[in-house]
């Protein structure tokens, strides 16, 4: 690539930037970054039921849906041009172990074989941990206080392989278990599945912008924190190192969560990896930006479109986002 030149002979008045910036239709034509309907992975919850569509509180616009009712709106996300979504399950009951995470019935893959029955041609990705399926709200496995690593990584696979088998176009595990990636593609192969994609959540942090997230899927840990396995927030150069043993374990895309927070993160892996990025613009981003916008404090709509951008300028080649609807009616529609 070749460098960028300076204009360091051109000063004020021969060179003036506002020239390109004097009205909308030059700032169009030098426009650096572009959102496109083709960016977003609409993730949606989904619960056992009929005719269920339960406003999540603290995430407006955002529904627990039965899977009658995530398909129709699976429907609405494909009519709108949206390629993928991404599925949470909420199951009827839970446990030490999380066993319905793996149940070939369960919630997730009911929903799955759904969506692929009526809308086939959206990509369909299933989160991939146990932490809405286990009685503590753990992505891993419990012995006494201590989240157990290895015990973890079977039951993950085994969860990976039913969403496979019901339809799943592609799975995402998000649990920051050690090892985890390299599992699910042994098992995945094992079984004929060489062409199925994984999408690591590869440097997920630590984060207090998940609260909307654990209470609309009720994941909440029951005692202690997730700070063991997830990520530290001042931390980078640990980011390196757990995006380069995910794709060395066969994931194919990785993930930075969450997003707005952790931009210099996306930026500094686009630099360094030659592999696609996506980043998850969490329910507490989302949450944010909708409260200001009711209360007055801020133009929702253009806080949205920022947002948005600043993630895609940062690298991110696809972005997960609670906006996807929202954003997608208004990059076809204007709305």
């Amino acid at each position: 690539m070749v460098p960028h030149t300076r204009f360091t002979n051109m000063p004020f008045p021969i060179n003036r930037p506002r020239r390109l910036r004097k009205n909308e239709n030059i700032r169009r034509l030098v426009r650096e970054t572009r959102l496109s309907i083709d960016d977003f992975i609409y993730p949606l919850f989904v619960k056992f039921g009929k005719g269920v569509k339960e406003e999540i509180p603290s995430m407006p616009g955002n529904y627990r849906y039965s899977v009658d009712m995530v398909v129709d709106e699976v429907k609405e996300a494909r009519s709108l041009g949206i390629p993928a979504i991404i599925l949470f399950g909420i199951p009827e009951k839970k446990d030490e172990v999380g066993s319905e995470a793996y149940n070939p019935k369960g919630v997730v893959q009911e929903a799955v074989r759904a969506i692929k029955k009526d809308v086939p041609d959206i990509l369909v990705i299933t989160d991939v941990c146990i932490d809405e399926y286990t009685s503590h709200g753990h992505c891993g496995l419990v012995k006494g206080n201590e989240i157990v690593n290895d015990a973890t990584l079977h039951i993950l696979s085994k969860m990976a392989l039913t969403h496979v088998k019901a339809g799943a176009d592609m799975v995402a595990p998000s649990d920051m278990m050690d090892g985890r990636v390299r599992v699910i593609r042994e098992i995945l192969d094992k079984n004929g599945y060489t062409d199925i994609p994984i999408m690591s959540y590869a440097a997920k942090y630590a984060s207090a912008f998940y609260g909307p997230f654990r209470d609309a899927a009720d994941s909440t840990p029951k005692f202690g924190d997730r700070k063991s396995y997830q990520m530290d927030p001042s931390n980078s150069d640990e980011a390196i190192r757990e995006i380069e043993l995910d794709i060395e374990e066969g994931a194919d895309i990785i993930m930075v969560k969450p997003a707005l927070p952790y931009l210099d993160i996306i930026y500094r892996v686009k630099q360094e990896f030659d592999v696609p990025i996506a980043a998850y613009n969490v329910s507490g981003e989302f949450s944010m930006i909708k409260a200001a916008s009711e209360k007055g404090w801020i133009d929702g709509e253009k806080g949205m479109i920022e947002a948005l951008i600043s993630i895609k300028r940062a690298g991110a080649d696809m972005i997960l986002t609670y906006f996807a609807i929202e954003v997608a009616r208004f990059l076809k529609h204007g709305l």
